[in-house]
């Protein structure tokens, strides 16, 4: 799933801004080779119309950077991260089929990819029933409901959750990442209220994603604080903290038809 990179209302400001600027220097430069051509000597009127262009060009295109950076890396990160959180989903979804089996999370990747490589889930069916028994205090048969469950057979993990797709055997990789890292994934048992519950948490530096972007633009993103934004410096599923499977991704990347 990628997420399309539309331009926000911001980025469209930016975009006018920047042809505004572009005429604004244009109509600057005509005006300044006017003033050189009919009020300066003959002789100096070439070399300063030239070191007027290139300036006007330098300055241009220093402006075009500074308005177009914060767009483009805007595009990069939408994309990138949106296969970063693809990854992370698939390992949600094996994370919580492991779960399903052994009553907690896998700890590390190998005993995780072998479960979805060979674990299967057990298919059941309930139904009600009911029998007699004979009941000493009132000395009679009475009707006793309950419920049957029955084993009706097995399915492969894999086949469940990614049908013809081995891409459940690279779901440590993360995407993008320059030095081959792997996310960072642990699982614990913590007490909540008397209740000691299994949780886990995978996760990976926004840096590491976006290593190659312009270091400014990387330290606002690290801090953002929103929910319209991947908040914090990392992209995670899970918590160690608290009984919870979710993302720190906004709604956006689980669109379907993103």
């Amino acid at each position: 799933m990628l997420v399309t990179a539309k331009l926000t209302h911001k980025e469209k400001i930016s975009m006018l801004n920047l042809i505004l600027i572009v005429v604004v220097i244009c109509l600057l430069t005509i005006g300044l080779v006017f003033l050189i051509d009919r009020f300066l000597p003959q002789k100096i009127k070439p070399v300063l119309i030239i070191a007027f262009g290139l300036l006007s060009i330098f300055l241009g295109y220093k402006i075009y950077q500074s308005i177009n950076a914060p767009i483009e890396f805007n595009k990069v990160r939408k994309e990138r991260f949106s296969q970063v959180i693809t990854k992370l989903k698939d390992i949600r979804d094996s994370q919580e089929a492991y779960k399903t089996v052994n009553g907690r999370f896998a700890n590390n990747f190998k005993s995780l990819i072998q479960f979805v490589d060979t674990g299967s889930y057990t298919i059941t069916q309930q139904k009600d029933s009911s029998f007699m028994r004979y009941n000493k205090v009132y000395q009679i048969d009475l009707q006793v409901d309950t419920v049957v469950v029955d084993t009706l057979g097995f399915v492969k993990v894999k086949d469940s959750l990614f049908k013809n797709d081995d891409r459940y055997k690279s779901m440590m990789d993360v995407p993008y990442a320059q030095g081959g890292e792997k996310f960072e994934m642990k699982a614990d048992i913590i007490d909540k209220s008397g209740y000691r519950a299994p949780v886990f948490e995978a996760k990976v530096k926004k840096d590491v994603v976006l290593y190659d972007q312009p270091n400014d633009l990387r330290i606002r993103e690290n801090a953002h604080q929103s929910v319209e934004e991947v908040n914090g410096n990392e992209i995670k599923v899970g918590s160690l903290t608290d009984v919870s499977t979710n993302g720190n991704w906004p709604p956006i990347y689980d669109r379907k038809d993103q």
